[in-house]
């Protein structure tokens, strides 16, 4: 499987951000880490192995980069508006530099699909529904979709507009909701096993439906616990079944 490493000097961040890139051809596949790992996550906890397949025969080519949730809400020596302006800041880094990045290795036409678990899926679905002029889809698997859940009862604008379970009910315009409208990728899954919240993708999935948004909700079973045994069972059955 060809595998190329690369890295720039990320201006919304102020530091090095590296990026691991996995495949020729097909959609783009925009992973997003759990909690406070690192590019190389998903490789390390085999879920590359699991998709190679689609990788090698060229239905999909991914790229991962690191999480800086180190250094917003998991860090618990930094005042809350500090940790909301670097989530901004990530933002910033994945819509103005990572995107372009991947635009320049595929092309302009070719879709972007964001994936994560756990906080990762968070992110991978806030990132799509805030911007699905620039992102094709999502597919979130064990999130939950209120930032609250990490800040410790901090809230303000940027937390709003960072929990898409929030900010969707209030979303009414006619740019934004009618491509979320025709979206043909969202994919929200759990398991139901230990430490999972089926509810939270069936919260979700509700807000969704009172706006008239398309998707899958996929709740697997007890036996799917939190944990990469369940996501390397989700995630290449996705990409091979639903692309």
């Amino acid at each position: 499987m060809h595998r190329e490493i690369d890295q720039w000097y990320s201006p919304a961040l102020n530091k090095n951000m590296e990026i691991a890139i996995w495949g020729h051809y097909g959609f783009a596949l925009l992973m997003l880490p759990t909690a406070a790992a690192d590019y190389l996550e998903y490789e390390r906890f085999q879920m590359m192995d699991v998709l190679s397949h689609a990788v090698n025969s060229g239905k999909v080519k991914v790229f991962s980069i690191n999480s800086i949730n180190s250094e917003s809400w998991l860090n618990k020596n930094m005042h809350p508006r500090h940790k909301a302006i670097r989530h901004t800041q990530f933002n910033e880094y994945v819509y103005n530099e990572v995107l372009p990045f991947i635009k320049s290795k595929t092309s302009p036409e070719t879709p972007i699909i964001t994936t994560g678990a756990s906080l990762g899926a968070l992110h991978a679905a806030n990132l799509y529904f805030k911007r699905p002029d620039l992102i094709d889809g999502t597919i979130a698997m064990s999130g939950v979709y209120d930032l609250q859940t990490y800040t410790d009862g901090y809230y303000d604008e940027d937390v709003y507009f960072n929990s898409p379970i929030a900010y969707l009910p209030n979303l009414d315009d006619g740019h934004f909701l009618p491509r979320l409208r025709q979206a043909r990728h969202i994919h929200l899954l759990s398991g139901s096993g230990a430490y999972e919240s089926p509810e939270a993708a069936r919260r979700f999935s509700e807000v969704l439906n009172s706006k008239g948004i398309p998707h899958e909700l996929d709740i697997w079973g007890p036996d799917m616990r939190h944990d990469w045994p369940t996501w390397r069972a989700m995630l290449p059955h996705y990409i091979e079944s639903k692309f």
